[in-house]
């Protein structure tokens, strides 16, 4: 990457004083460049919404650095900053029309546009976001989606030169949300403005993010292309992160030439897995229920539940004490009790340190 325009830097930021203090952020380094899309993807809690205030400066870290643009932002005011935050809540004023709330930060005490630029920008916003037809009706009398258009039309308007998304999302109904997807990778890609947005929903950090930051705990867990999150999670806990179905973790000891569930069941020889082991004789697997074949494996299976998903099914089955998820085809005959012996793709098998082996995951 070139110079990035937002760079961090062991950013640090504790609530609470004392030993009551919460860690919020811990040691964040992060990059993202002009006109990336940078999604940061984590649980409730993980520091998500605080790591975007901090950038906005509506938070003062208490270790590290932060530059925007190659400028240091320390002594930066928020509106010095010149970012834009869009929140899951949709925060319009009910009592203004579309068009008074696209206004309205264009209006604020010390921008002084003329009337001419507000009423142009405010158009380009409205055609950009299909809310054209919508100008003129009161904000309280929108669905939800027209809401968090709008919301979003008051960020573009201000063409800041950095977008901050705080789970904007959410609060709509599943298609909705698809939809809107969609549309803000294509806005986001025609305004060419760097973007970080914050999200626990994986579909949404796949499709949208070009990078993705894996988060949990204040601290960053993983950075990569959603390919390189997805395939190659760095850790048990970045690898449940993303798939649906989840991906199967099942700890297993190296017997002979295998690797075996704890029963004893032979999933995979060791001499085939392309990424990790190190020379361990316990360790915990990973494979996602794509990389499963349900046949060509070493042990028997017995599948204990089908369900159907769209273009595929899904199958649970059960190998000498542990559960394993696998993708079938949807006209795959298979029902509870049918016995399989599926195989793991060695290519696309991981191994961790086992739980408690004092190795780490």
């Amino acid at each position: 990457m070139s110079d990035p325009f937002l760079a961090l830097r062991g950013v640090t930021k504790r609530f609470g004083v004392g030993g009551g203090a919460v860690t919020a952020l811990s040691g964040i380094d992060l990059d993202v460049g002009a006109g990336e899309r940078v999604v940061v993807l984590g649980p409730t809690g993980a520091g998500k919404t605080t790591l975007l205030r901090v950038i906005a400066g509506l938070e003062a870290p208490e270790e590290g650095r932060l530059a925007l643009g190659g400028r240091d932002a320390a002594p930066l005011s928020p509106p010095e900053r010149d970012v834009a935050l869009v929140f899951q809540n949709f925060s319009l004023y009910p009592h203004l029309s579309v068009r008074g709330n696209l206004e309205f930060p264009l209006r604020a005490p010390g921008r002084a546009l003329p009337a001419r630029e507000i009423g142009e920008r405010v158009q380009w916003a409205a055609e950009l976001l299909r809310i054209g037809k919508l100008l003129e009706r009161p904000a309280k009398h929108l669905s939800g989606g027209e809401m968090q258009r709008v919301a979003i039309g008051r960020a573009l308007v201000r063409r800041p030169r950095l977008f901050l998304l705080d789970e904007p999302l959410t609060n709509l109904d599943a298609k909705l949300r698809e939809s809107l997807r969609v549309e803000l990778v294509a806005l986001f890609r025609e305004l060419g403005t760097p973007v970080v947005y914050v999200t626990h929903d994986q579909a949404e950090a796949l499709s949208i993010g070009e990078r993705i930051v894996v988060l949990a705990g204040g601290r960053v867990l993983q950075i990569g292309t959603p390919r390189d999150i997805y395939l190659a999670p760095a850790s048990p806990e970045v690898a449940r992160q993303l798939g649906q179905p989840p991906v199967n973790l099942l700890e297993v000891v190296l017997r002979g030439e295998w690797w075996c569930t704890r029963e004893g069941a032979p999933l995979a020889r060791a001499a085939e897995i392309a990424r990790g082991g190190g020379g361990r004789e316990t360790a915990l697997l990973g494979v996602r229920p794509e990389h499963v074949a349900p046949a060509g494996g070493a042990a028997d299976a017995t599948v204990r539940v089908v369900e159907d998903a769209g273009p595929h099914r899904v199958l649970l089955v059960r190998v000498a004490g542990a559960d394993l998820r696998l993708l079938v085809a949807r006209d795959f005959a298979a029902t509870p009790g049918t016995t399989l012996r599926p195989r793991l793709d060695p290519q696309r098998t991981l191994l961790w340190p086992a739980p408690g082996s004092g190795a780490g995951a």
